[in-house]
């Protein structure tokens, strides 16, 4: 059975040899180069290179085909939303307007709109397989140790740790359940409707997300007993020390984003214009 869950896992490559420094510094800065600019020759290039990164560290299209459906059905929700509360802001960004189809009354479809919605799903492909990417190449551990590291105090980047660690197993728990209910007669795949797919899925995820908080307060507790938080700072055990690849990941990407802060100046705002 194909794994679906989201998560750590352990390979080998220099993506999984750079420090969880590095890897969160260059993912927050390449998110804002590709937020800042609707250049879309750049955010292509950019979503490419998180592809080739996938292909580099050996994670199949498998592993995360779920999320990237979620993410896509996000995206495209978002799109309709644009649209029916702006059906004409590509003609105000590009100052054309080329007609595609007439529709009716303020709801039309135009080349400039397209093309700015285009631009709108690409920046979510553009930095969501990033942030995939980094979750399943960087340890827990050395995340904490990461957020740390950059200024935030160290018992919420021991929650994110903790958080990181223990949504694979409710994923995990989940779907246990769910095949557990199948076998059981309650039909929760494809064949059923709709309605039913997700009045059954309530009645797994909400007792679920209660357990879940009773084991969270019971982690709390336990942690509390053996004095954590006492002192103000704390060592890591998976923290690693930046290297020469570290600083030059760390180098590429204020490189991207100097290249995305370039290219507002030359394209004389955010909007890369075609019709210009």
């Amino acid at each position: 059975m194909t794994n679906k869950f989201i998560g750590y896992r352990h390979g080998q490559g220099s993506l999984y040899q750079l420090s969880g420094s590095s890897k969160m510094i260059f993912f927050i800065l390449v998110s804002i180069a590709a937020m800042a600019t609707y250049d879309t020759r750049f955010i292509l290039a950019l979503g490419l290179c998180s592809v080739i990164l996938f292909r580099w560290a050996k994670i199949k299209w498998a592993d995360i085909s779920f999320a990237m459906t979620v993410v896509f059905l996000i995206a495209l929700f978002n799109l309709l939303m644009v649209y029916l509360f702006s059906p004409s802001y590509g003609e105000e960004i590009y100052g054309a307007k080329t007609l595609l189809f007439a529709g009716w009354g303020r709801f039309y479809i135009t080349s400039q709109e397209v093309f700015y919605l285009f631009n709108l799903i690409l920046k979510y492909f553009c930095t969501v397989p990033l942030a995939i990417l980094f979750l399943m190449t960087t340890h827990p551990s050395q995340f904490a140790a990461s957020l740390n590291r950059i200024g935030l105090p160290y018992k919420l980047a021991y929650s994110v740790s903790l958080t990181l660690r223990y949504i694979p197993d409710v994923q995990e728990e989940f779907n246990m359940i769910k095949l557990s209910q199948e076998a059981c007669g309650l039909e929760l795949s494809k064949k059923a409707n709709l309605i039913s797919r997700i009045k059954g899925n309530l009645q797994i995820v909400i007792p679920l997300i209660l357990g879940s908080l009773e084991r969270i307060d019971t982690i709390a507790t336990a942690m509390e007993l053996r004095r954590f938080g006492k002192f103000k700072k704390r060592t890591w055990y998976q923290a690693q020390p930046a290297t020469a690849k570290d600083w030059l990941v760390l180098a590429l990407a204020l490189l991207i984003l100097l290249i995305s802060i370039g290219l507002i100046f030359l394209n004389q705002g955010r909007f890369y214009n075609p019709w210009a």
